[in-house]
C-alpha cells in the first residue's frame, strides 16, 4: 500500500494560465498545463495525450479535471481523475470525488469528496502520506 512513485511526471510545461487570468469555458491540452488563475470549466488532457497538470496555491478550478499528472496546491470544485499520479500538496483543496491510480497526499491537503481507486489488473493502486 505504501511505496514510491514509479511514474514520472512530465517536467516542461508548456502553457502557463497565469495569476489575475479568468478561463471562461473547458481547457484541451497536451503536453504541461500550469494554471496560476482561475478556469471556470473542465480542463481535460487531448485525446491520446499525456498530460501534466500543475495547480498553484492561487489556482481556482470549477470543473471537472481529468488528466494523468497532477500536482495540485489550489482549489479545485469537481471531480477530479488522475490515470497515472496526482500529489495533492499542503494547500490543496478538492470539493469532489478523486478517482487515483497513486496517491501523495501532504498533510494539510483536504478532500470533500470519496476517494476512488483505478485499479489496473496487475496491480492495486498506490497511496504516499508526507508529512511536512
Amino acid at each position: 500500500m505504501f511505496s514510491k512513485n514509479k511514474t514520472k511526471m512530465p517536467s516542461k510545461i508548456d502553457t502557463l494560465i497565469g495569476a489575475g487570468t479568468r478561463i471562461e469555458g473547458n481547457i484541451h491540452f497536451s503536453g504541461g498545463l500550469r494554471v496560476d488563475g482561475i478556469v471556470n470549466g473542465d480542463i481535460n488532457e487531448a485525446p491520446g495525450a499525456v498530460g501534466a497538470l500543475v495547480l498553484s496555491e492561487q489556482a481556482q478550478v470549477e470543473g471537472a479535471v481529468t488528466v494523468s499528472h497532477l500536482v495540485l496546491n489550489g482549489k479545485v470544485v469537481g471531480p477530479v481523475r488522475a490515470n497515472e499520479f496526482i500529489e495533492l500538496q499542503p494547500k490543496s483543496r478538492i470539493v469532489g470525488d478523486v478517482y487515483y491510480k497513486s496517491l501523495e497526499m501532504h498533510t494539510g491537503a483536504v478532500i470533500e469528496g470519496k476517494l476512488v481507486p483505478l485499479a489496473d489488473s496487475n496491480d492495486a493502486p498506490q497511496i504516499k502520506m508526507v508529512e511536512n
